[in-house]
C-alpha cells in the first residue's frame, strides 16, 4: 500500500524558500502570484494491507520523523 505525506510550514512560520520562489516567479514575468509556501512530499511503500492501519502508521512516521510538528503541519493520504 502506498501513502503520500505532504509536509508544509504552518501558517505564520517564515518560509524563506517560498519567498525566494515567489521573487523568482515575479522576475520571470509571472504577475499575480501571491504568497508562495514551499513544502515536501514523501511517498511511502508500506507492507500493510489494512488501509486504516497503513494511514495510522504513516501518520506516526510523520509525527516522529518526517515533519517537525512545532513548525510544520502534515497530511497523509493513501494512494
Amino acid at each position: 500500500m502506498k501513502a503520500r505525506v505532504t509536509v508544509m510550514p504552518k501558517a505564520g512560520v517564515l518560509d524563506p524558500q517560498g519567498k525566494a520562489i515567489g521573487h523568482a516567479l515575479a522576475s520571470l514575468g509571472f504577475a499575480g502570484v501571491g504568497e508562495v509556501r514551499a513544502g515536501k512530499v514523501i511517498e511511502l511503500e508500506l507492507a500493510e494491507t489494512d488501509p486504516a492501519r497503513a494511514k495510522e502508521t504513516a501518520e506516526e512516521m510523520a509525527r516522529r520523523l518526517l515533519a517537525n510538528t512545532v513548525i510544520e503541519s502534515f497530511r497523509v493520504e493513501l494512494v
